[in-house]
């Protein structure tokens, strides 16, 4: 695989100048405020008893996200957790084409001390189905084009909401302090988690962006070479007749370029230089915006996978650098 951008040299000096839509910060509040008022109760937690494992306890959630809607997620605690104990959270969101598949794949958290919910991404999990109520026809190139003439009826208006009710949902849990849950997420589960930590402010204590989608989307449809991106540049390229500003006004408003200037939670960012789906300058275009501390992990020879467990090594003894321990 090779250099997929440019040499690292010109990436650390890489800055994009698209401007934020004016009405974005309004936009994204009444669509967090329409989404709580619509919820018709707390989120669920079901404990699932026939787990084999030992040193954890694992519950099967739903909680209320887009237009009340039920999400599904896994709560893993430590076993024995109980109301009181105040553990330190780590909310992780779902890659692309992923969701929150075995509660197994996701132990190390948990081992670690921490609670942590597992969010399942509708259309693409196991449990959350999304009803996809985008007037007109559809994109026959997938979920990214998924009601993109309409900034209202885009998918991601309805995973980014999904994914601050997360949120939500975890700090007021029993067992969790709410003043340390941090968002995390790679690929499409870090430009959740970096949109997340731009909506919510103070109430993420850190956020964890690992080789981040959804992030400076022109770029990303101009130069990757491998999908979710290219599914951009295969709409407009077979609409020859369509206005490309149109599509672009509507990613505007969940570009985490837009979205890291209102971020204040210490992040720490990972990029792999030869990742052909979230070329390298997307992620610095909103590392370099975004307003909280900040920290860059570079993988030189890492593809899409980034760093791997050596970047969740790296995440644990970030995290536990900032004090945000069990």
């Amino acid at each position: 695989m090779p250099l997929t951008d440019l040499p690292l040299e010109r990436l650390r000096e890489y800055h994009c100048d698209v401007p934020a839509p004016a009405d974005f910060a309004t936009f994204w509040d009444e669509t967090l405020a329409a989404a709580r008022s619509a919820a018709t109760g707390p989120a669920t937690y079901r404990p699932v008893t026939d787990s084999a494992l030992r040193t954890v306890d694992v519950f099967d959630v739903r909680f209320p996200g887009w237009d009340g809607q039920a999400v599904a997620g896994w709560l893993i605690l430590p076993r024995g957790a109980a109301p009181g104990d105040a553990l330190p959270a780590v909310v992780r969101y779902s890659p692309y084409n992923n969701g929150r598949g075995s509660y197994l794949d996701h132990l190390a958290w948990p081992s670690a001390g921490y609670a942590h919910l597992v969010v399942d991404a509708r259309g693409m999990g196991d449990a959350t189905p999304d009803p996809d109520p985008a007037p007109g026809p559809q994109s026959p190139r997938g979920f990214m084009t998924r009601g993109i003439a309409d900034r209202d009826q885009y998918v991601y208006r309805r995973l980014v909401t999904d994914a601050v009710r997360a949120l939500d949902a975890v700090r007021d849990h029993p067992v969790v302090d709410p003043a340390r849950v941090v968002v995390s997420g790679r690929s499409q589960g870090g430009g959740l988690a970096l949109a997340t930590a731009g909506l919510v402010g103070g109430d993420a204590a850190a956020a964890l962006v690992d080789v981040p989608f959804l992030c400076h989307f022109r770029r990303g449809a101009q130069i990757a070479s491998q999908g979710p991106y290219t599914d951009f540049t295969a709409y407009l390229g077979e609409r020859q007749l369509a206005d490309p500003e149109r599509t672009f006004a509507t990613l505007d408003y969940f570009d985490g370029v837009h979205f890291a200037p209102r971020a204040t939670a210490p992040a720490l960012f990972s990029v792999a230089l030869m990742d052909p789906v979230c070329p390298p300058s997307t992620v610095y275009a909103a590392y370099h915006r975004y307003a909280g501390e900040r920290e860059m992990e570079v993988w030189p020879f890492g593809d899409h996978a980034g760093g791997r467990t050596a970047q969740l090594a790296k995440q644990l003894a970030w995290v536990a650098e900032r004090g945000i321990t069990p």
